[in-house]
């Protein structure tokens, strides 16, 4: 099929000739994105986003965040111009934006080590700084969304359904998948990549290397008590299930990282595939 832009096609005829060109390149019904596209609402995301509380708030799950990334990663707005403008908004005070410009600056560092690296940053920049194995699948309960963890499988809904997730259910999904199921986060990172609308490649791949240590000088990993007072006890208010996240992060390290496995490496009655 050859599209033909020359003709006067009205906004309602183009979005159909766009969704019979890519009709087969991807899965579902087609659905309206989360936020507006293009050049004059991404500057104004910019204009309307205050910064100012982004350092105390940013590692919760119901403070307002930028929602800036999807911009950034198609390139609707620079990462120069939104450094350029929270200095101007803010040049009183600019401790007040010193974690939001240091946030940018790592998206800066992780699109620096893709240039760097190339095609190599999708494989292990660094041993892993724990001796336990990894399982190179997307086991088919995660796939589906059905791991029957009230948090993951909310995480995973959001994800399918809204193609994104806030920065630290990334961490904690993340987490979940290599220390607590023992999963190689290349599978991790590919799951992100085939649903988040702001994924790319170096923040992404960069992002899941640091949770696994093959970028970073430890593993990170969260606790409960984390991810309940972060998400303001979304999921574990009236959660049922032998919770794998309990336990202090002392007890933790020796779960995750001293038997020689992930404690939910094999999920009874949940089937893996390759």
């Amino acid at each position: 099929m050859k599209l033909d832009w020359e003709t006067d096609r009205s906004p309602d005829q183009c979005n159909q000739a766009l969704a019979e060109w890519f009709a087969d390149e991807f899965e579902g019904e087609p659905t309206e994105p989360p936020l507006p596209g293009g050049r004059q609402a991404a500057l104004a995301a910019l204009q309307q986003y205050d910064a100012s509380h982004y350092g105390k708030s940013r590692n919760f799950l119901d403070a307002p965040v930028s929602q800036l990334a999807i911009y950034l990663r198609h390139g609707m707005l620079t990462m120069p111009e939104v450094r350029d403008e929270m200095r101007r908004r803010y040049a009183g005070s600019p401790h007040v934006i010193e974690e939001f410009l240091r946030q940018l600056a790592w998206r800066d560092f992780f699109e620096h080590a893709l240039e760097y690296y190339g095609a190599a940053l999708q494989d292990d920049l660094e041993p892993a700084k724990h001796s336990v194995p990894r399982d190179n699948r997307l086991p088919t309960d995660i796939a589906n969304g059905t791991t029957g963890l009230p948090c993951i499988d909310g995480m995973l809904a959001e994800l399918f359904e809204t193609g994104y997730l806030h920065n630290h259910e990334r961490l904690w999904f993340a987490a979940y998948f290599c220390h607590y199921r023992g999963l190689d986060w290349k599978a991790g990172a590919e799951l992100f990549r085939q649903y988040l609308l702001d994924g790319d490649w170096a923040s992404n791949s960069a992002s899941w290397q640091w949770v696994e240590s093959t970028f970073a000088s430890k593993p990170y990993f969260m606790n409960q008590e984390n991810i309940a007072h972060y998400s303001n006890k979304r999921w574990c208010q009236g959660c049922k299930v032998v919770c794998p996240f309990k336990g202090s992060y002392e007890q933790l390290q020796v779960k995750l990282f001293d038997r020689g496995r992930a404690p939910l490496a094999v999920v009874p009655g949940k089937e893996g595939r390759s």
